[in-house]
């Protein structure tokens, strides 16, 4: 059966690292200082190592009673019984994945534009992934940056009464926390920049939660 909106944390680390130690090495620091959304991706990783990295990361993430999904593998995210799924634009149906998954599993996916937006609205996603918010190193393949202004014209288009809760995502550092929240995001998915800057993890959290 369908859920309703749901309140998820509003502070979301994407995992970062060439190795499966590098990996977990930052899984565990961001936990520590109160990170309670982690996203697995590892782009560079064979099934066999991402699947260990899952197993272990889930693991951990339960042990500090996180949620813990898996970015474009919903396969292996029903293995581990992990939270759920995050989808990018080109990756498996958000169908196919609920039919799989369940309502009781997580599915994130990715947009870009308010077509992307309202077609991941009507998609019945958990959560939106919307961004870049401005350049960054993590992630191949860049959509057009949106800026503040973009986040501010798409929200203010939005016309579904039934809106998930939307992330920006894209180089997003402390200092734009306040404003991004104005704009009407719900929270924030960071990568490299919390593991840099991880004692920062109590403020952001304040920012997002006051």
């Amino acid at each position: 059966m369908p859920k309703g909106i749901l309140e998820l944390p509003r502070l979301m680390f994407i995992s970062a690292g060439d190795t499966a130690d590098a990996q977990l090495h930052g899984i565990r620091l961001v936990l520590d200082q109160g990170v309670q959304f982690i996203q697995i991706r590892w782009k560079n990783a064979s099934i066999d190592e991402l699947e260990d990295l899952v197993n272990q990361a889930f693991q951990i993430c339960k042990s500090y009673n996180a949620l813990c999904i898996v970015n474009d593998f919903p396969s292996i995210a029903n293995s581990f019984h992990c939270s759920g799924v995050h989808l990018g634009l080109n990756d498996e149906s958000v169908i196919e994945s609920r039919k799989l998954l369940g309502f009781e599993k997580i599915i994130g996916g990715t947009a870009n534009t308010l077509a992307d937006l309202n077609q991941r609205i009507q998609e019945k996603c958990d959560y939106i992934g919307l961004g870049p918010y401005r350049f960054t190193s993590t992630k191949e393949k860049l959509s057009p940056i949106l800026g503040l202004r973009g986040y501010r014209e798409i929200i203010a288009q939005l016309e579904s009464n039934r809106i998930p809760p939307i992330y920006a995502i894209g180089g997003i550092q402390l200092n734009d926390v306040e404003q991004l929240r104005a704009s009407g995001i719900y929270g924030v998915s960071m990568s490299s920049y919390l593991l840099k800057n991880h004692k920062q993890i109590p403020q952001l959290n304040q920012y997002l939660y006051g």
